[in-house]
């Protein structure tokens, strides 16, 4: 049994994804980041970083006490090597997963997500920060388009590459893009869109946080957007 600490987000995506993908039992353990659900001492004792998603394999492989693992591509590594799914055996092909897994996690979703923020919560609109942000997702969809023009998913066979990219595709609209101009990417969305395992991890993200779309209050932004290594502190140090 897999037990998931989870929220609505890309990242989180990427684990329910994988979990459904491969048929592995596992629990979900919500954590409202608007409130503040990630900053308790529970669950920092998982991932000390302060994020979802987070997990612990009771029954990791050899047997042993539970393992606890945080980063989503950390994540997505581990059961891929635990299950042998979604990675490829082979030296060669193995090392096209993974150079695709840290693209998506050094660079498709960091500026996404600085994309998002400058377009849609930060209280100053600032174009620079904007169109630098913009910009710089446009280029790598170009990156993805190119990358999938001759082969049907990023290391050729689906992969944890594919399932990391994903969440970060699909709001494409929200990311100011136009889908329509990158075709390659565009069927390679549809596809995995498609997928049942893939429709089952969204059906269970709306399970969870019917309402998910946006920070609307201040005090979310606070939680979210405001913290210090001492506010930090001071926030766990009074639960």
């Amino acid at each position: 049994m897999i037990d998931l600490y989870y929220w609505t987000t890309p990242n989180g995506h990427k684990i329910t994804i994988f979990l459904e993908e491969a048929g592995l039992q596992y629990k979900i353990f919500p954590v409202n980041i608007g409130k503040g659900d990630q900053f308790k001492a529970e669950f920092l004792a998982i991932s000390p970083n302060n994020r979802i998603p987070a997990i612990v394999d009771a029954a990791p492989a050899g047997g042993g006490k539970p393992i606890s693992i945080f980063e989503s591509g950390a994540i997505l590594l581990y059961l891929a090597d635990k299950t042998g799914k979604f990675i490829a055996k082979d030296l060669r092909g193995r090392n096209e997963v993974i150079q695709w897994l840290f693209w998506q996690m050094g660079n498709l979703g960091p500026m996404a997500g600085q994309n998002n923020h400058f377009s849609a919560y930060a209280p100053e609109k600032i174009p620079y920060a904007i169109d630098r942000y913009r910009n710089e997702v446009n280029r790598l969809y170009g990156v993805m388009n190119k990358r999938l023009a001759d082969r049907q998913f990023l290391a050729g066979e689906y992969s944890i590459a594919d399932m990391a990219s994903y969440p970060w595709i699909a709001p494409w609209e929200r990311q100011g893009q136009s889908i329509a101009d990158f075709p390659h990417l565009k069927r390679w969305l549809e596809t995995i869109a498609a997928r049942e395992a893939v429709k089952r991890a969204y059906a269970k993200a709306k399970e969870i946080n019917p309402s998910q779309g946006g920070i609307r209050t201040a005090e979310e932004r606070a939680v979210l957007f405001g913290q210090t290594a001492q506010s930090i502190e001071r926030m766990t140090s009074r639960q």
